[in-house]
Order: structure tokens, then C-alpha cells, then sequence
């Protein structure tokens, strides 16, 4: 019995008061959106690049069809991101559009026992046009909470 007794306290000792997040996913949601401001579905095929820091592009989301919203991590080493979207439909016409979203990379600290990560305020974002009609900021605040939209894109119609 003391040796249950001394295991149970050395257990306890061991646990730490500190709760780290256990989603600490922090990512940019955008939402698509037709004409009229309602939520849309991209019916054709969209894939999402980036370039690395090292100078190589990185795939970041890979032939989706009808999204009506998308999730993509975001950099805490660019000021900027660039990002390429490619939207192909079925007679294979494809639409490459590029995106920068210039963003403040804000630390953010749980304590010793978290690992450290960056939060983001979006501060602006542009594009080309060939697909992409309009881009806006619907929330500049990237945290944990991945429920919130902070882009909206409206693609252009397809013919």
C-alpha cells in the first residue's frame, strides 16, 4: 500500500498546471461567394501553390471540387504571401490567379511548457483577375479559432 500511495504522488507531482491548446492549427479561411454576396460552390477543380522560403513552390491544397471554402496555412518568415490559385473545369480551360496577403506576424505565448506560435493580422490583399473577380478582408484576425472567415473571394462566372 505505500508503494501505491508513493507511485499516485509521484504521478501527481508529474502533471503540469499548464493546459496548452490542443488545436493550435492557425490557418486563413476563405469563403466563396457569387454575385449577389451568398455563399457559392466552386464547381470546377482548384488547386492552391506557394513558394518556400528556399525558393521551390509547395502544393498546398490539391484538386478540390465544389468547395465553398478553403483552409491554408499561413507563413510566420514573409511579411507577404504569394499564393497562385489554379481553377480548372471540365473542357480543361484552366485559370491561374495569383493572391498576395500581406499580414503582421504577432508571436504568441502560452507558456513555457506550449510550443511558441504566431498569430496574424491581415493588414491587405490584391490579386490578378483572370478568375478571380473580387478579394477582400472579412476578418484581419488569424488565431486558433478556425471558424472564423477571413477572406472572401468571388470568382468570376465561367462561360
Amino acid at each position: 500500500m505505500p508503494l501505491c500511495l508513493f507511485i499516485l504522488a509521484v504521478v501527481v507531482m508529474a502533471c503540469s498546471s499548464i493546459d496548452c491548446p490542443i488545436a493550435t492549427s492557425v490557418v486563413v479561411n476563405y469563403g466563396f461567394y457569387d454575385d449577389d454576396e451568398a455563399k457559392a460552390t466552386l464547381a470546377d477543380t482548384l488547386s492552391v501553390w506557394t513558394q518556400r522560403s528556399d525558393g521551390t513552390d509547395t502544393l498546398l491544397f490539391n484538386r478540390g471540387v465544389s468547395q465553398t471554402s478553403l483552409q491554408l496555412p499561413v507563413s510566420y518568415q514573409h511579411p507577404e504571401d504569394v499564393l497562385v490559385f489554379r481553377v480548372a473545369d471540365t473542357s480543361h480551360v484552366v485559370t491561374l490567379d495569383t493572391v498576395w496577403l500581406k499580414k503582421e506576424d504577432i508571436p504568441h505565448f502560452e507558456s513555457v511548457d506550449c510550443a511558441a506560435h504566431f498569430f496574424h493580422t491581415l493588414t491587405a490583399v490584391r490579386s490578378t483577375h483572370h478568375g478571380i473577380d473580387t478579394i477582400s478582408i472579412s476578418n484581419p484576425s488569424v488565431t486558433y479559432d478556425s471558424s472564423v472567415e477571413h477572406l472572401r473571394i468571388r470568382f468570376k462566372a465561367r462561360r
